[in-house]
């Protein structure tokens, strides 16, 4: 598909989001551009569903090319998560674009991993757990990985642990029962209450930043990874760390 400036947020940075993006910067003047367009819309086709690709007439869109630094065509740039990846320039032979489309998909520990965030939202931790196991060491990834797995562990212990009464008791008895506020926001994490488990953890912090070498501060960070589908309520709860850490 053709698209503008008017349209490069929502199909290439937004659309991105969920599956990659190639954009072919090109100009119908352009000899090179005419030879690899045919290889890039068949190499495109077989990887239909998984991989998005789009045009952008350099001419016509000269802010876009200005912003991508775009001073020779083609140029063609993939996009993952809403940001430019990789990109190369000039007619390449199909093998070589082949290979550039095969390096954006999602590896099989993403894709494992992915399966495994799904299974924790629809509360089935079996699956999530066996399903993490097949993640593999990878740095992109171990923050994620060790999040749901902490998620996990959280929503364990809401199972087996004491419930939100008794927990609520103990603190009403001792506001500095720790522990009892831990178990509390672990078991609004494993039910995906996360504000509310990260106000019991702010709480901690704000009573006794140390607390278990700041073992409250460490399950406020897996928390804003665990709702990363939630921006707007980890971004306020980030200001709300700040205010107590800095």
């Amino acid at each position: 598909m053709d698209v503008s400036t008017a349209s490069f947020e929502a199909e290439v940075l937004e659309a991105s989001k969920t599956l990659p993006v190639v954009v072919d910067f090109w100009a119908p003047w352009c000899g090179p551009c005419r030879a690899l367009t045919p290889v890039l819309e068949k190499v495109a086709a077989g990887y239909a569903g998984r991989v998005k690709l789009v045009k952008i007439n350099s001419d016509e869109n000269q802010e876009l090319a200005a912003a991508f630094d775009i001073r020779s065509i083609p140029n063609v740039i993939a996009f993952r998560n809403g940001r430019a990846e990789a990109q190369f320039m000039g007619a390449l032979p199909e093998g070589q674009v082949r290979a550039f489309f095969e390096k954006l998909l999602p590896s099989a520990s993403e894709l494992a991993l992915a399966r495994a965030e799904g299974a924790f939202a629809a509360g089935r931790l079996d699956e999530a757990g066996d399903e993490l196991a097949k993640v593999q060491p990878d740095m992109d990834l171990d923050a994620r990985a060790g999040a749901l797995r902490q998620g996990i562990a959280f929503a364990r212990a809401q199972k087996d642990g004491p419930g939100e009464a008794a927990l609520r008791a103990r603190l009403a008895a001792d506001p500095l029962d720790h522990e009892a506020r831990a178990a509390l926001a672990a078991l609004f994490v494993g039910a995906r209450r996360y504000g509310e488990a990260m106000d019991e953890l702010l709480e901690i912090v704000r009573r006794a930043k140390d607390w278990k070498d700041g073992e409250a501060k460490k399950q406020i960070l897996a928390v804003f990874t665990l709702a990363g589908d939630q921006p707007e309520l980890v971004q306020q709860y980030r200001r709300k760390l700040a205010s107590l850490v800095y």
